[in-house]
């Protein structure tokens, strides 16, 4: 993914990851990307892929502080070097720079967006506020309206924290009553961690007893969350809201690739490029250890394949304590991301999830559930079945 302008943002949400990547770069007074960065970056990115779909994901920060300009060069730029490939784009924004001049362009240009939202106000105006203190719910939804209004399809992106972890519920069915039907959740983990140079985040080198964040949640909150959403899903919802954690538990018990690296056996598939050229093995892994190159300097091709980066995806395996190789349901988490795999296990070794009691309580529940689906799967037929199931036991 490429962040055209860093870590710069509009809003000044409490939990954020990416904000204090500033502190990398605060000698360097415009970080936006420049026109030749942006090109070295087409030419190396498509010029790295091995099949003939190539997709550009435009992060941040916040993306749309780069003006409509800057992303109509790159439309013009990909067509330039496309060399045949199918090109698609998608953008993760918090939405409240959208305009119907914006949402034209992303229409005609089928951009999927991303829109980071986390509920009903009161959960998402709870962390995510503008850098004066304001809420921003109400800007986000004038964005998500746009965008039905112009017919760009969307998704959303939902941070699920230690407030919005305890009303599952409602959380879901305001996704619903949205017309939202791909949705993915991320529980928010993060420890403090004071940096010479301003950034105040842990990463998994810190010290095992960095103090936890408020707003973390915790693994009983997960485990239950998850729980409750799928409860209701599989009896109504299966085939019409896709739950992205859903979709990647039954691909991992089909054994088949779960579509993202969080649940996947290794990761290191979703570098990060940021404003001027700089790759990262990772966008939760922005930190001086973890650079992999400069763009003007090597291809992304080198950099991502390279020895740094193979040692990087071999880790989220490699590492895992005794507890997690001794799991029977291993197979359905891989461990998660690794950058949430602070705490010790059973046995005193390092490593094992913060979150692991909450999904294993969560793969314990969905098991019979998932075994059916999988059955289903297998003999050609849609796993959406499983809701007939419940209905004929009425």
């Amino acid at each position: 993914m490429a962040k055209p302008v860093g870590a710069s943002c509009n809003l000044r949400c409490k939990y954020c990851y990416y904000l204090e990547k500033a502190n990398l770069y605060k000698d360097t007074a415009t970080r936006i990307m420049s026109d030749d960065v942006l090109e070295l970056f087409m030419k190396s990115y498509i010029s790295a892929q091995t099949g003939d779909q190539v997709l550009f994901t435009w992060h941040g920060g916040e993306p749309m502080l780069r003006p409509l300009s800057f992303y109509k060069k790159v439309i013009a730029m990909q067509k330039q070097y496309a060399d045949g490939r199918q090109i698609s784009n998608s953008i993760q924004t918090n939405g409240t720079l959208l305009t119907d001049e914006w949402c034209e362009f992303l229409r005609a240009n089928n951009f999927l967006v991303g829109i980071s939202i986390d509920g009903p106000q009161e959960f998402h105006d709870e962390y995510r506020r503008t850098a004066t203190g304001k809420p921003s719910w109400h800007k986000v939804m004038q964005g998500i309206n746009l965008l039905k209004k112009h017919g760009v399809e969307w998704n959303a992106m939902a941070v699920v924290n230690s407030f919005n972890g305890e009303y599952p519920l409602d959380f879901y069915h305001f996704f619903k009553d949205n017309g939202c039907t791909y949705l993915q959740f991320t529980p928010v983990v993060e420890r403090i961690m004071r940096y010479h140079d301003g950034r105040h985040l842990a990463n998994i080198n810190s010290p095992e007893d960095s103090e936890l964040a408020d707003f973390s949640i915790s693994p009983q909150q997960w485990g239950a969350f998850l729980i409750a959403i799928f409860d209701e899903w599989v009896r109504n919802d299966v085939g019409k809201t896709f739950v992205e954690i859903f979709d990647c538990t039954l691909a991992n018990w089909c054994n088949v690739p779960p579509g993202i690296c969080v649940y996947s056996k290794n990761c290191g598939h979703a570098g990060v490029m940021e404003f001027n050229g700089d790759v990262y093995s990772c966008d939760h892994f922005v930190s001086p250890e973890y650079k992999l190159g400069n763009i003007r300097n090597q291809t992304i091709y080198e950099m991502m394949y390279g020895q740094k980066q193979e040692a990087f995806s071999r880790m989220k395996f490699n590492e895992l304590p005794r507890q997690c190789r001794e799991c029977e349901l291993e197979f359905a988490c891989h461990g998660e991301c690794p950058k949430n795999r602070f705490v010790r296990d059973k046995y005193g070794e390092k490593g094992l999830n913060y979150l692991c009691e909450g999904y294993h309580a969560f793969y314990k529940h969905v098991s019979p559930y998932m075994e059916f689906m999988k059955n289903e799967i297998e003999n050609k037929r849609p796993p959406a079945n499983i809701m007939k199931i419940f209905k004929n036991n009425k």
